[in-house]
């Protein structure tokens, strides 16, 4: 596959990257790079792919019997705002849904940059959470593990 460039792709190229191809593309991505593509017009369709996917690389063998609401929020949007998801562990299945629906068991705010290292498993989110990177409230325990729910692809 071509290299894509996530600042020019289309949203439907950028839903059609492999995670795997996504995950090395990002993790050779320098923090200022990152930051560019976040800041480009198609941060919602990157952010949008990475949620919509995680039901497919999610390991319900690792969750066990966690039953859980999480709240996201990447912030850092040019209007100011941010991007909000909903990811719910019930049952052996995770579900997405944009926008935060019910009650949290856990709440998550972050950058961009540190919402692409969380999801590459190119960050310690307990390190991250320590030194301020990443914002938790809730179940802190659910926070520390919830990376290894994931069948994260080697890039």
């Amino acid at each position: 596959m071509s290299e894509i460039d996530f600042t020019t792709a289309t949203a439907e190229q950028i839903a059609a990257v492999e995670p795997h191809e996504f995950i090395r593309i990002v993790k050779e991505m320098s923090d200022k790079d990152v930051k560019q593509v976040m800041e480009s017009p198609n941060r919602e369709a990157i952010i949008d792919a990475i949620f919509r996917r995680m039901p497919e690389l999610f390991r319900p063998d690792r969750a066990g019997s966690t039953t859980a609401t999480t709240h996201w929020s990447i912030t850092g949007r040019p209007d100011g705002g941010a991007d909000e998801w909903t990811v719910r562990f019930a049952d052996g299945t995770c579900t997405t849904v944009p926008g935060h629906d019910g009650d949290a068991t856990l709440t998550l705010a972050m950058t961009p940059v540190d919402f692409t290292k969380v999801i590459t498993k190119s960050g310690n989110p307990v390190m991250m959470f320590m030194t301020g990177k990443i914002k938790a409230k809730g179940d802190l325990g659910l926070a520390a593990n919830i990376a290894n729910f994931f069948d994260i692809p080697k890039a």
